[in-house]
């Protein structure tokens, strides 16, 4: 083990990050810029990575065996697993019983993510509030309560859908269909064994992470993803297809307020019912007129906000991800002086533009070469290039391996030329059927002041339309 001190805190010499795709690329490239940082290896990373980190490609992000054998020939001094499969399914404790530090939380703790009936149990105990809902498996018991909603409705699978499992209704038809489509048609397999069914919530959207330990929780800037494949939202859900960092609306100074009404009652539920919550507790927002509601809590840092957020980082975020690991995340935010649980961020903001393959999300065609990455990615201090689905072609070129191909973020003085320097060197990047949403970043103030203004019920002419939030 190599764990050594740097400014009075304790730094992982070697690191393992678990998954393969932008936001674990998004992980080993900022850790690996952290001072006493001497080794990150990624498993199973992908081919796009090998410029920040050594990739270990035989080992899967599920095998537990496997990632125990490789955390011991390299010495690793801290794991982070990125993706939430593994973790619901309790990699985090197969690790830990090995003897190993983990940044992630355990199976029980991951049910946050894992079920959305067990994430609206904790929220309500912890006085987070939520949008009036139920939870199914009698489809005509659903329909019956989306009904007596008597409006626009969110229907969830409840297990996990890759962020796909989310239907927004704006009739009874509309529900009735998507609640026959979990329910009876599966269309999300296992997830939907379940459903929850939710008023509609109006407002601009915000995702705020935090570090956590059992008892802290340190925020990270905060961002906006933009999840519908098309441009104004528009077209299906996806894995999302862009973020931005800070949202207009939620700028790094309001973080210390939202940690204290969001994550540290949760955190303290979490602890009473004997399940502590040690890794990145990811809560979705909404910013209603009548305040702050919870959407849904994730158990992993964010893709594609991780893209969006890691640039912007002014601290280094491997001692704190070993403290969270450790138990030891209050003294290791005293030693680096963060005082209210925010942590410090650069000036400025940044954009993360998604590049996706044809077909994406229902039905992605790969194996097309990339070109262009030399182009877009010219080590400009305000341009970072993320690969997700890719992989080394026969003639040693990168072709598309998944559906989300490339996160490509922009770094500026505000949303707009961080968005614009983003949309510029995604548009050097090509390949056949390339998919991009050209508006990331454009929510403006004056829409998220329309949205809100919906919310409360009043049109854009000024009449009341009734209460939606």
């Amino acid at each position: 083990m190599n764990v050594h001190s740097e400014g009075g805190v304790r730094v992982p010499g070697t690191i393992l990050v678990v998954g393969s795709g932008g936001r674990e690329h998004a992980l080993a490239w900022r850790l690996a810029r952290d001072p006493g940082v001497e080794r990150v290896v990624v498993a199973p990373g992908n081919a796009g990575m090998i410029a920040d980190a050594e990739v270990a490609a035989d080992v899967l992000a599920g095998d537990g065996i496997g990632l125990v054998a490789l955390a011991r020939r390299i010495h690793a001094d801290l794991i982070v697993i990125g993706p939430e499969a593994p973790l619901v399914a309790g990699l985090a404790d197969d690790l830990r019983a090995a003897g190993l530090a983990v940044f992630g939380p355990s199976a029980e703790a991951a049910r946050i993510e894992g079920s959305k009936t067990f994430c609206r149990q904790i929220a309500r105990a912890a006085g987070v509030p939520v949008a009036d809902g139920g939870s199914f498996t009698d489809p005509v018991a659903a329909v019956l309560y989306a009904q007596g909603l008597d409006g626009p409705v969110v229907v969830k699978a409840d297990g996990l859908a890759a962020g796909k499992g989310v239907i927004v209704c704006d009739s009874l038809d509309e529900a009735r269909r998507a609640i026959r489509a979990v329910l009876v048609e599966r269309a999300f397999g296992a997830a939907g064994s379940r459903v929850v069914v939710e008023r509609l919530l109006r407002g601009p959207e915000a995702s705020v992470i935090a570090i956590c330990d059992a008892t802290t929780a340190l925020a990270l800037p905060a961002a906006r993803d933009h999840k519908r494949i098309g441009e104004g939202d528009t077209g299906p859900n996806t894995g999302g297809m862009g973020a931005v960092s800070p949202p207009d609306e939620l700028p790094d100074e309001a973080l210390a307020a939202v940690l204290r009404s969001v994550h540290r009652p949760v955190l303290a539920e979490l602890v009473e019912r004997g399940t502590p919550f040690r890794g990145a507790l990811f809560a979705g927002l909404m910013l209603t007129a009548r305040g702050i509601r919870l959407l849904e809590f994730n158990a992993r840092f964010g893709d594609p906000e991780t893209q969006a957020i890691l640039p912007r980082l002014a601290v280094p975020l491997a001692p704190l991800l070993l403290a969270a690991a450790s138990d030891r995340l209050a003294a290791t935010a005293s030693a680096l002086g963060i005082a209210d649980g925010r942590l410090p961020s650069d000036a400025g903001a940044s954009a993360a533009v998604v590049l996706a393959t044809p077909g994406y999300p229902e039905a992605p065609v790969t194996g097309a070469p990339i070109d262009g990455l030399e182009a877009a990615d010219f080590q400009r201090s305000d341009v970072v290039v993320f690969h997700a689905g890719v992989a080394a072609g026969a003639d040693g070129r990168l072709v598309t391996a998944g559906g989300r191909v490339l996160s490509v973020v922009g770094l500026g003085p505000d949303g707009a030329s961080a968005a614009e320097r983003a949309q510029m060197a995604a548009a050097q990047v090509t390949f056949p059927g390339v998919q991009r949403r050209r508006d990331i970043g454009q929510l403006t103030r004056d829409v998220a002041a329309r949205e809100l203004l919906v919310s409360a019920g009043v049109t854009a002419d000024g009449r009341s339309a009734g209460d939606a939030s």
